[in-house]
């Protein structure tokens, strides 16, 4: 819901921007029901409202992560945090560069994760 107040605000400012990312990083698993969030992540993703990343880290519940990222979880490599977010400083620059709109192929995960 804030990802959809914040896109509201843009659009009546006038300004464009491009699909927001929502990026989970977790070492663990729910706690409570997540159903609901399973369905407006998938939702979303579908009606490309968004993309969603997820990211297990140790002993994250890699198949709890699998069901709610429709592109399927990432598990991150040891402590490769600067490599994660190296990953994602570059794919923002590949998308930043694109025009609004435009299908944007990103880096490989490289040593950082496996999908």
């Amino acid at each position: 819901s804030l990802v959809d107040e914040r896109k509201a605000a843009y659009r009546q400012a006038g300004l464009a921007y491009y699909r927001p990312w929502i990026m989970l990083i977790t070492d663990g698993g729910p706690t409570d029901s997540w159903s609901a969030a399973k369905a407006a992540v998938h939702q979303g993703e579908a009606n490309g409202s968004f993309a969603f990343f997820a990211v297990g880290v140790g002993s994250a519940d890699m198949g709890v992560l699998d069901e709610l990222a429709p592109r399927g979880a990432m598990a991150l490599q040891g402590l490769a945090f600067r490599e994660l977010f190296q990953w994602l400083s570059q794919s923002q620059k590949h998308v930043s560069a694109s025009r609004v709109g435009d299908q944007v192929p990103l880096p490989p995960t490289g040593g950082w994760a496996t999908v």
